[in-house]
């Protein structure tokens, strides 16, 4: 079974890797970089602080937790533990696939970039829903990160669906817990 669904999620890529064009390389590949979020991400911090003032550093330690998480375990336990070879690092693949410029570390089993921009769109549309209009377009910047890493040839679709799921698992626990000590604290304030 588990092989059956390894050459499904390599032929996937195979094909979706396949189509790609000159001209939306570099673009990929900036999509694939942090630093291009960093308007976005200044932009949420923004309306975090404007919409929700009172809740805004708890808002962001969320996020932050979350971050932490999602790139601890797949980064430093996931991708150890499982040592799936990134498609990039594949001998079999060679003259198959596409890869644009750079490949990244050695193991790709899950995807961190994945893992990290579903749980910050997840968290934020938990934490922020009603107070913060536009956020549910936070998935659409975690789908387009997410299949950028599958563009560029350093992450299989499964690579991308476990770590979009991890994220979001990540958040959901980090939303519990934010709210969990905060409620704590302030009822041992109100005491």
């Amino acid at each position: 079974m588990i092989e059956t669904l390894k050459a499904w999620d390599e032929e996937l890529f195979l094909w979706l890797n396949s189509h790609h064009v000159d001209w939306l390389d570099p673009i990929m590949y900036r999509i694939s970089e942090t630093v291009t979020w960093v308007p976005l991400f200044a932009w949420l911090i923004y309306l975090i602080f404007k919409k929700d003032r009172a809740n805004a550093w708890w808002v962001l330690g969320g996020v932050a937790l979350t971050i932490l998480a999602t790139d601890q375990f797949t980064s430093g336990f996931l991708k150890p533990f499982v040592e799936r070879l990134r498609p990039c690092h594949d001998p079999r693949w060679d003259g198959l696939m596409y890869n644009y410029e750079r490949c990244g570390g050695l193991y790709g089993f899950v995807s961190s970039h994945a893992a990290n921009s579903f749980g910050m769109a997840v968290f934020l549309n938990r934490k922020l829903k009603g107070k913060v209009k536009y956020l549910p377009w936070l998935y659409l910047y975690a789908v387009i990160v997410s299949y950028s890493r599958i563009y560029l040839g350093v992450h299989y679709p499964m690579d991308v669906v476990i770590g979009a799921l991890i994220g979001a698992a990540f958040a959901w626990l980090s939303w519990f817990a934010i709210v969990y000590i905060k409620r704590e604290l302030i009822k041992k304030a109100l005491k």
